[in-house]
């Protein structure tokens, strides 16, 4: 090698430099690249610990870096569940009333030390003052009193919102939504710097306590998975193995949407089930692993903080008292195509209010949006009691299976008249509705529109909103409705061929509070098209394990019914709306398309910009880069062979010459750049070439021109690349990125090819 002298010249093999291999934001990483790097890695920790005692000890310390990551993950994901939980239910019991005993205590809670409360009114106790009781002075009775109740439940609503709308404006944009859209796309090896970063954790944890006071129609399931990958992708900077590479982090950001439905549900195995079908891109069973041991010890600290007050994990235990009948297979199946009607119709009015609010002037007043769909609930939500009440709250009501002693309005029945001569044995019995339950049932169908309509609305505003809980309540009405209509069919028609021979006259037939539960699964199936994880949570999140052929039909069906409609769930849609560079591994492609068809440059373009092995200056290539705006160039043997070589990344290209210049003598700009293993002769007036062989890719993803397209979608789904290289007989053609394919993919599918934002 000549041409340098005794001058030093900076190879890229020997001495890696900073920033080299990483990736600018709004970018895509290179998976293949990623899992070399890493293995690499673990080839030299290997070899190493063979030599000496501490390499060994460094070795073993490496290998349970990840088990103690999700460990941390666990811990942490876990104590902000708990108390985002006890915090809401505070502030949601605070736009009725405050505890006189301390201020910080909730109504339960306040309630659970007086001598003063009776089982019918376990409710109401002297500690608990409505706001018209400590304004007014007198006992909460009068039309003055409901006003002086109303108006400050509208007040701390809006107060509520508007704290919440502020502070995602003011420190964390990326806070907003559900956070579930994102985070498939950053696990598929998008990059969205900030999106789950330590200002977003601070805001998103406060806001959804806010939001989810103000009684809007949201949940804070989905964003306690954003949430936990927060916790997950910060503490991953703790340790170099996960810090320093994008697809290791994403491993432990798979294991923490995991932990976000196991501390959001109380449904560990649910959890793991969620993220391996509805989140993750990649997760080998190592990850499913570490995904069942953080979500045990997320569970386990949720547990011990007890935010529900129960000494349970689970959000709604039920108990019923009967068994299901197999002709209830028929209206359990009537709920799943309830559910999957709903879900499709739930997404396309959802995406159409969301693209009107992205292209007119809605979606310059976030703020006023917010505050406005927060007085239209509390105002119209307040005068029924069910949607009064908060969505967790609701859906425990109708879960609920009544007994005689039990006194809310769904269990207002006509008391049986040889109830003291059956005794207590009988007192579960099917019987006649009475008029407190026909008030509730009227009640129920208003609530069921309403929550209908005001959930297309809420989904998608500038403050945290989960989908989880709005949708299971829509389900958990209509199944309540439809549960009480079958009871009462089986009460006066016990003669009736399907009711004969297992429903006698006297016996408990018909349980509503399980066709509120199947009917909460069939929607929530409709909207997010989840199926074997939607069971296993419902099933955890209830303990109703018998109950689990039934939650399997209703499911089933409703993703049957609204795929008709369409393959996409919310969250794709979301995906697709928003412009990510998402590859869809349900989305079938069924073109007969081949690569030169889709590859750019396209017949009339300008010509590939290419890099040649040896024959360019440092000013050549600062050129090439300069006039181009692409992530990165083939490197070809020379511009009339055409021959590849390898390729290279723009981000490394520039960072690789401005070190050079700084850090290698007589480096300046008619240089030559080399990407060969041996610079080739030169004078020796010349100034030292720049060795950039340690940057370039040596084995670039190559297909031939006549590939079909099917088959490179598959490749770019399976091993996530971010493009690749289209040749006729190892001549270079073009290239393929992942956004050519997703804008072909858009415009075989008629939709709009421009709105895939990013590469």
């Amino acid at each position: 090698m000549n041409g340098g002298g005794p001058k030093k010249l900076v190879d890229l093999l020997e001495d890696p430099l900073p920033g080299v291999g990483t990736y600018e934001d709004f970018n895509t990483i290179d998976w293949v690249r990623e899992k070399s790097k890493d293995r690499d890695r673990h080839r030299e920790i290997t070899n190493k610990s063979r030599q000496s005692t501490v390499a060994l000890l460094r070795s073993l310390s490496d290998a349970f870096s990840g088990w103690l990551l999700m460990l941390l993950v666990g811990l942490m994901a876990g104590a902000l569940a708990g108390g985002i939980d006890i915090a809401a239910h505070w502030l949601t019991d605070l736009k009725g009333g405050v505890c006189l005993i301390g201020f910080w205590f909730n109504h339960e809670h306040c309630c659970w030390t007086s001598n003063e409360t009776t089982f019918q009114e376990r409710d109401r106790c002297p500690q608990w003052q409505s706001w018209a009781e400590l304004i007014v002075g007198n006992s909460e009775v009068g039309a003055f009193a409901y006003i002086v109740n109303y108006l400050m439940y509208i007040f701390w609503a809006l107060l509520f919102a508007f704290l919440a709308v502020i502070l995602v404006r003011a420190f964390a944009p990326y806070a907003c939504g559900s956070g579930i859209p994102e985070i498939k796309t950053i696990l598929s090896g998008f990059i969205i710097r900030g999106y789950l970063g330590k200002w977003t954790l601070i805001t998103k944890t406060i806001t959804l306590v806010l939001a989810v006071s103000s009684g809007l129609s949201l949940g804070k399931e989905g964003p306690l998975v954003h949430v936990a990958c927060c916790c997950a992708n910060i503490l991953c900077h703790l340790f170099t193995k996960y810090r320093k590479n994008e697809a290791k982090r994403r491993e432990v950001l798979s294991a923490a949407a995991a932990v976000g439905v196991s501390v959001a549900f109380g449904a560990p195995i649910g959890g793991v089930l969620f993220s391996l079908e509805e989140v993750s891109y990649y997760f080998p069973l190592k990850t499913l692993w570490r995904s069942f041991f953080a979500a045990l010890v997320a569970a386990f600290t949720l547990r011990s903080i007890n935010p529900f007050g129960n000494s349970r994990l689970v959000l709604f235990y039920v108990e019923f008292h009967a068994p299901w009948h197999l002709i209830e297979l028929a209206p359990f199946i009537l709920l799943g195509i309830f559910g999957g009607l709903w879900g499709a119709l739930f997404i396309r009015a959802n995406i159409a209010w969301c693209r009107r609010r992205k292209t007119t002037r809605l979606g310059h007043y976030p703020v006023i949006e917010v505050l406005v769909v927060a007085a239209l609930t509390a105002l119209i939500a307040y005068p029924n009691s069910y949607t009064r009440m908060s969505g967790s709250e609701l859906i425990s009501e109708l879960f609920n299976d009544c007994s005689l002693l039990d006194s809310s309005q769904l269990c207002g029945y006509k008391q049986p008249v040889n109830v003291s001569e059956t005794g207590v044995g009988n007192s579960l019995a099917d019987r006649p509705a009475g008029e407190g339950l026909y008030t509730a049932l009227w009640q129920l169908a208003l609530a069921l529109i309403f929550k209908m309509l005001i959930t297309v609305i809420t989904f998608g505003m500038k403050v945290p909103s989960g989908l989880f809980i709005p949708s299971m309540a829509v389900g958990a009405i209509a199944g309540r409705l439809l549960g009480v209509g079958m009871e009462q069919l089986a009460y006066y028609n016990h003669d009736w061929l399907i009711f004969r021979g297992w429903c006698s006259p006297g016996a408990d037939c018909i349980t509503p509070g399980l066709y509120a539960m199947v009917g909460a699964a069939a929607c929530l199936g409709g909207v997010t098209r989840m199926t074997v994880s939607l069971v296993v949570i419902m099933f955890e999140l209830t303990g109703g394990l018998e109950y689990i052929v039934p939650l399997m039909a209703a499911t089933m069906t409703s993703k049957w019914v609204a795929d008709a409609f369409g393959r996409e769930g919310i969250y794709e849609a979301h995906i697709r709306l928003n412009g990510y560079p998402f590859l869809e591994a349900k989305e079938e492609f069924e073109h007969s398309s081949l690569a030169v068809d889709v590859m750019r440059p396209r017949r009339g373009d300008p010509a590939l910009a290419v890099l040649t092995q040896d024959s360019m200056t440092v000013e050549e290539v600062e050129t090439v880069v300069d006039s181009t705006h692409y992530s990165g160039f083939p490197v070809v043997v020379s511009q009339e062979s055409q021959r590849l070589v390898g390729f290279v990344l723009r981000r490394d290209l520039l960072i690789s010459i401005d070190n050079a210049r700084k850090r290698q003598d007589g480096v300046v700009s008619t240089s030559q750049v080399v990407f060969t293993e041996h610079a080739p002769t030169q004078p020796p007036e010349a100034p030292p070439p720049l060795r950039l062989r340690g940057i370039m890719d040596l084995s670039p993803f190559t297909v031939t021109d006549h590939t079909p397209m099917d088959i490179t979608v598959d490749i770019f789904r399976k091993l996530g690349l971010r493009q690749c290289l289209v040749t006729h007989n190892g001549r270079l053609l073009g290239i393929i990125t992942k956004k050519d394919i997703l804008k072909h993919m858009a415009q075989i599918a008629n939709r709009d090819p421009d709105s895939i934002l990013f590469n």
